[in-house]
């Protein structure tokens, strides 16, 4: 089964995604994550966020160490947090750089579906951003675009060889970190 196919059946809510985000945050941040940590970070009791995190272990995005109780993303899980991670930058730049949205309604809308995009769509959403985005680049600097046509982007996805490579390095924006949800 592919990771993309265990992925769909996985089917994250909203809420959950959170949950995933804040334990790699922690993780990336303290070391650790434990849940009284997860309540105190996303404003929930302690039962509610036992009550997720045993869907998510259920579906084999998270474990628990044995001896510390600390709570672990798995493969699976630490993929899944890294495709959503570069679905929510994707769609965050394609709206506030591509479309014009406000930086604030791109953050709340980037998050609201960055759960949503499958992995095939996010390589390829990726492909597209980059092409159009390093092509412009390219034509800009030989003066070859039409007057007025002006097109920037501030997330420089011409560094990147590929859609993988972008997802290996996604450890969020300065704005993941702000609630947005």
């Amino acid at each position: 089964m592919t990771t993309e196919k265990k992925a769909r059946e996985a089917e994250l809510s909203h809420s959950m995604v959170h949950y995933l985000l804040t334990i790699h945050k922690l993780k990336e941040d303290r070391g650790y994550a434990r849940v009284t940590d997860i309540a105190r970070d996303l404003g929930l009791t302690k039962g509610s966020v036992s009550t997720a995190l045993n869907n998510l272990k259920k579906k084999g995005l998270v474990k628990e160490e044995e001896d510390t109780k600390f709570l672990l993303l798995t493969d699976l899980g630490h993929d899944e947090v890294h495709r959503i991670l570069s679905s929510r930058t994707l769609l965050f730049y394609f709206l506030k750089d591509f479309v014009g949205v406000d930086e604030e309604i791109a953050a709340h809308d980037s998050c609201m579906m960055e759960h949503l995009m499958s992995a095939q769509t996010g390589k390829k959403f990726f492909d597209f951003m980059k092409n159009l985005a390093c092509s412009c680049e390219d034509l800009s600097k030989q003066g070859k675009l039409p007057e007025g046509f002006n097109f920037k982007t501030t997330l420089d996805l011409c560094e990147f060889k590929n859609a993988e490579d972008f997802m290996e390095g996604q450890k969020g924006d300065k704005y993941l970190d702000e609630d947005h949800h």
